[in-house]
Formats: structure tokens, C-alpha cells, sequence
């Protein structure tokens, strides 16, 4: 990582600012939905607002002694943070126990009938079957029927916007996807993404996965595309060991996902029957590292992890959570560049991104200045802005050709 004196951590601390409003006012939200969307017994209800409780006037406290992951949980900072003000603590950190605390109240970890059931599992599936996903699925009967050069471009757009799906920037934004997005991307690397993946059918992409629903479907159709343009011969999607921030891929999302595909009409059944085969003959796999559910930054990923993303072609970051944890939950200058901040990660790595939150590197001066003078600072967050950016050989790799 570069100098970070002129960065410092997010808190939730500063009034006025989006991560005191996440802690403050979509985490509350999140517990009322989760409770309204299922019939739970009254010891969860009673959980459900003990949590309320903690995170909105209390203090952060360890998760219970026979909690299968407690031990990684305090590899993972949580003795440092314990009898800490929510809001006193890394925004990263203090999200991501959220929702850990979260699937405890509702005994999703316990020994109960509810063990292993999703909390978010209704939203996820009616956005799935929204009336907003028949017609970006009926949409691919005219990209197949149009020029063959335009199909991947075409879809890796669609993977970028369909990060607006997000459920959890839904709940605090309701009108976030009738606003027009902004044609211009904020940084375009995707020349130097497609260079990457040269039509060889050789390489192997590893897609981090951020979102499941709607956002998840373009994500495989992306890996379709690019399997059937010889781009890769293999992908390696990363998803969630369990439900994570409202609305992550979990490995049941991704069935659920090609199962939507499969059933769909037209070219979209197409798409989805190529990715099942893909799956059965081992060029598309699934992996759900406990990692991916840490509330820290990749700087930290262990040893397994890092030679997986080594051996990749390219590793694909997609959203804004996966993007603050690569780069640093930060306040970066945003000219900071990309490649600085990224250095430390193992191979080819790049992040497809709608922004969300207030960490972003690798503007050029113009840019920041032109976003400013338009939007104030809204633009760090409002979901209408996005960026493609490449780190294709970073010096680590450099060093090991």
C-alpha cells in the first residue's frame, strides 16, 4: 500500500456522513425488514431487538462462547473491538459484525429448525422474478441477433450496472434505479481488461461476486460470453459462505440464478443451459472461501487465497463492498492511483464497480474536479456513477517473470 497518513480509516463516527447513516438509520431498517419477512418464534424477536439495542445505543459485544467461527471472529479483530461504541470502529469492520450478529438473532448458526435459513432469501427471490429481470433477460434476444463483436463489451456493461441492484443501497435510497446513470464512466480501463483476456481458451478468470439477483445474473452471463468467445477456458466464482450484507451470492443464489436463466425464454435459456454444462464439466466452478466474509482488506488474505488469485489470468472484483476491501476502506485522495493501492495483490486484478461509498482511487484531476463542481460529494454515493479500472502487472508480478 502507498503512504496512508493522508488516508485515514472510515469510522462511523462523523456526523452527517454516509457511514454514520448506514449505522445509524439501514441497519435498524435491515432488522424491521428481516423481522417482517419471516414468522420468527419469540426468542428471535427478543435477539432481533437486543441487536437493535446494541448497534444504535450499545456497545460491540462478542459473539457467544459456542459460536462455530468465534475463534477466526477473533483473529479478525473482535477482542480489540469488544465494549466499543458501533460507531467508534472501522466502518468496515463494525458493518460486516453487523450482519454476523444479525444471523445470530435469527438462529441461522444455532442448533434450531431455523439453522441455514437466509434472512434475506424473499428479497433476493423477488427481485429475481421482478418484471425488471424478464426484460433485461428478453434483451438478449436482440444482442445474439446483433454484430458478435459487440456481445462481451455489451455484457461486461451490463455486469457493471447491474451493481444498482444492490437491495442493501435500495434500502436507504429508494428512487436509486429510476435515476439515469451517467453514460461516461468515471474511469474506463476495459481496452487493458480485454487485452488481458485474449480469445486463447486458455485463461482462467476469477469473478469475486458481490450481489445476488439481479446483479448476479449478468455476472453469468458475462462468464458465459466470454467461455463461449474462448476469452477463458475456465472461471472461478467467488461467493459468500453465508447470507452477507442483505443482498451477497451465496452458493444457493447462484443455483437459484441458473435456474431463472434455464427457465427463462429465448436466448437467455441458452445462456443458462451453457453455464449448467460449464458447471458439470468443471470450466465454471464455485468457491466459498471464509475470507470473503471478513471485515478486512485483501492486504490480509491468507496464503490460499493469495496463490489462487495468483494463478488466475485475471481476478475480477465486482461491487463496492469487494472494491473497499481491495483498495482499503479509506479516504484516499481520489487521484491516488490504482495501481498504487493494488500493488500488494498477487496478479492481473481489476475492479468493475458502481459507486456507493466514499472510498475511490485512481481519478485523473479533471475528473474529481468536473464530479465536484456538479455534485458536491454526492457523487461518491449516489449509484449513478461507475468505473472499470486494471491493474494488469503490478510489481509483485513483475518481479516473479
Amino acid at each position: 500500500m502507498p503512504d496512508t497518513s493522508a488516508a485515514p480509516v472510515i469510522l462511523g463516527n462523523e456526523p452527517g456522513s454516509f457511514p454514520l447513516g448506514v449505522l445509524a438509520e439501514r441497519h435498524p431498517a435491515i432488522i424491521r425488514q428481516v423481522r417482517d419477512a419471516f414468522p420468527y418464534d419469540p426468542e428471535q424477536h427478543r435477539a432481533l431487538d437486543a441487536l437493535h439495542k446494541s448497534c444504535t445505543e450499545g456497545v460491540i459485544e462478542p459473539l457467544p462462547a459456542d459460536a462455530p467461527d468465534r475463534d477466526r471472529w477473533r483473529e479478525w479483530g473482535m477482542d480489540a473491538y469488544t465494549g466499543r461504541s458501533w460507531f467508534d470502529v472501522p466502518w468496515l469492520w463494525s458493518e460486516s459484525y453487523f450482519y454476523r450478529r444479525l444471523l445470530d438473532a435469527v438462529g441461522f448458526f444455532g442448533p434450531g429448525a431455523w439453522r441455514g435459513i437466509d434472512p434475506f432469501r424473499p428479497f433476493k427471490l423477488a427481485e429475481l422474478d421482478a418484471r425488471e429481470t424478464d426484460e433485461e433477460l428478453a434483451a438478449l434476444d436482440a444482442l445474439e441477433d446483433g454484430p458478435a463483436h459487440e456481445r462481451a463489451p455489451a455484457l461486461l456493461h451490463g455486469s457493471l450496472w447491474g451493481n444498482r441492484a444492490d437491495l442493501g443501497f435500495r434500502l436507504s435510497d429508494a428512487g436509486a434505479e429510476a435515476k439515469e446513470a451517467v453514460p461516461a464512466l468515471v474511469a474506463d480501463d476495459s481496452e487493458t481488461l480485454w487485452s488481458l483476456l485474449p480469445p486463447s481458451g486458455t485463461g482462467t478468470l476469477c469473478l469475486v461476486a458481490d450481489n445476488a439477483g439481479r446483479e448476479l445474473v449478468p455476472d453469468l452471463l458475462l462468464i458465459a460470453r466470454l467461455l463461449a468467445e474462448g476469452r477463458i477456458g475456465r472461471a472461478v466464482l467467488h461467493v459468500k459462505p453465508y447470507p452477507y450484507y442483505v443482498s451477497d451470492a451465496t452458493t444457493a443464489d447462484v443455483v437459484d440464478a441458473l435456474r431463472r436463466l434455464v427457465s427463462a425464454p429465448g436466448a437467455a435459456a441458452a445462456y443458462g443451459r451453457r453455464l449448467w454444462a460449464a458447471m458439470a464439466d468443471g470450466r465454471l466452478a464455485v468457491r466459498a472461501h471464509p475470507f470473503t466474509c471478513a471485515p478486512l482488506p485483501y492486504t490480509d488474505m491468507p496464503d490460499d487465497l493469495r496463490a489462487e488469485f495468483a494463478a488466475a489470468t485475471l481476478t475480477l472484483f465486482k461491487g463496492d463492498l469487494n472494491y473497499r476491501r481491495m483498495v482499503g476502506d479509506r479516504l484516499w485522495p481520489p487521484t491516488t492511483p490504482f495501481r498504487d493501492v493494488t500493488a500488494y495483490f498477487p496478479g492481473p486484478v481489476a475492479a468493475l464497480r458502481t459507486l456507493k461509498s466514499d472510498v475511490i482511487t485512481g481519478l485523473d484531476a479533471r475528473t474529481e474536479a468536473a464530479l465536484v463542481a456538479a455534485e458536491g460529494q454526492r457523487w461518491r454515493t449516489g449509484g449513478t456513477h461507475a468505473l472499470i479500472q486494471v491493474d494488469p502487472l503490478n510489481p509483485r508480478t513483475a518481479e516473479a517473470t
